[in-house]
């Protein structure tokens, strides 16, 4: 959730021009994973729990990617960009561990 809103704010100073576009689909990636590791784990299956997970860390890997293009089209300097991957490296290293605590069992 934290990164939801983090990216919320980061965007904010992105064009006018990219409301529906790059604002838009890192926003969207953004609010993917808190919703879907939550309807992951609202009485699914672990199969179905794992899977959800997978869509988070998709989403993770999908804002990262946008956020690099963001960076090299000038929407967002360097050390932003750094502090931002640190974050989702964080989520990500969390939503893999999650999953793989799923499969063990």
């Amino acid at each position: 959730m934290d990164l939801v809103v983090t990216i919320y704010e980061l965007t904010k100073s992105f064009p006018r021009e990219e409301i529906y576009g790059l604002t838009a689909q890192i926003r969207g990636a953004s609010v993917s994973v808190p919703s879907n590791i939550s309807e992951g784990a609202a009485g699914r299956s672990v199969l179905q729990f794992r899977n959800f997970l997978s869509v988070a860390i998709g989403s993770l890997n999908e804002i990262s990617t946008q956020l690099e293009i963001a960076y090299r089209v000038g929407y967002l300097d360097r050390s932003k960009l750094l502090d931002i991957e640190r974050r989702i490296d964080e989520c990500l290293a969390l939503t893999y561990g999650l999953r793989k605590s799923l499969r063990e069992k």
